[in-house]
């Protein structure tokens, strides 16, 4: 009864997505809603944001293709 649902309870803040920037080059960032990730363009990085907490460590981003 007090699982998370898909839409809503893992939203992130707005405020707080208006502060974060990439820890690697310290650029803005977007917010993917979809693949629930902030993405970091210069670094070529996407930050996971699990149960509506983005995940700050480049050691946790997962690498950007090259299109």
């Amino acid at each position: 009864m007090n699982e998370p649902s898909e839409s809503g309870t893992d939203e992130v803040d707005p405020k707080l997505l208006e502060i974060l920037v990439c820890p690697l080059t310290k650029g803005p960032l977007t917010y993917d809603r979809e693949n629930q990730e902030l993405i970091s363009e210069t670094a070529r990085l996407a930050y996971p944001i699990r149960e509506g907490i983005p995940i700050m460590l480049v050691e946790e981003a997962r690498g950007l293709d090259d299109d």
